[in-house]
């Protein structure tokens, strides 16, 4: 089997007496999908920033393609796009300028056009940052964050607060930086989102992994021990419904 893209061992990150991270390891695979879940302040956030190296790590390891994160942490940053949970952009730039401005913070000659079509705003070129929706600017924030060929891709929680239909175009987008072969890293709140998306997910509570696997063989594992709840098959749901009634396409 080929070596992991990512390492992450014995990591921890302490505040005072108290740790957020308390010694999780996992690998991650080239070309998988990897979730992180868990409730707010398991440590899915601080975990993904010490991996981005914007986080100083107290304890442990983190290898990312053969770099020591803590040692080399800007040449890890040349090998890794990060989509924020909250991406915030220039007010009075177009969307080709923003494009333009990210990809020469790596060095790097880009078309434009052929970054925003691939997340469906090439007919927003010409607009400006402050003109765009919320899942516009999600969307822009994966087209600036791979803009020089990342070998690893960080989302964290990328659909919060979005509509159906741009929460499932992102669902398309992520699925399309995986066939690339780029690795996706991601953590989530919503589980329907981490069955549907993630090859393996790791669930944490209180600094700590507390299960890993693929979605699938963890819901298995809970079947097989007992578990049950009243049967009810449907073959739609109510968002298939609302995506039914008002259309499939992105209206922003």
């Amino acid at each position: 089997m080929e070596s992991p893209i990512v390492q992450v061992q014995n990591l921890k990150k302490r505040y005072g007496d108290h740790y957020v991270v308390d010694g999780i390891n996992f690998t991650v695979q080239k070309g998988e999908i990897f979730g992180i879940l868990g409730p707010n302040g398991a440590g899915k956030t601080t975990t993904l920033e010490m991996m981005e190296a914007l986080r100083p790590i107290d304890e442990g390891t983190i290898f990312i393609d053969g770099l020591d994160v803590g040692k080399k942490p800007q040449q890890v940053k040349h090998i890794i796009g990060v989509q924020p949970q909250m991406p915030a952009f220039q007010d009075k730039q177009k969307l080709t300028e923003i494009i333009e401005m990210f990809a020469a913070a790596y060095g790097e000659k880009t078309k434009p056009m052929q970054f925003l079509e691939e997340v469906h705003l090439g007919e927003k070129a010409n607009s400006y940052a402050e003109k765009l929706s919320g899942g516009q600017k999600q969307r822009l924030s994966v087209a600036v964050a791979l803009v020089h060929n990342p070998k690893v891709f960080f989302m964290d929680e990328p659909t919060t607060g979005l509509d159906p239909q741009a929460r499932r175009n992102l669902w398309e987008l992520i699925q399309q930086i995986q066939a690339k072969g780029i690795t996706v890293i991601m953590t989530t709140h919503y589980m329907d989102e981490a069955e549907l998306l993630c090859d393996r997910v790791a669930i944490m509570d209180s600094g700590k992994i507390i299960a890993m696997d693929h979605p699938q063989r963890l819901i298995e594992n809970l079947l097989e021990k007992g578990f049950s709840k009243p049967q009810k098959v449907e073959q739609a749901n109510l968002e298939d419904v609302f995506i039914d009634l008002t259309g499939k396409a992105l209206r922003e």
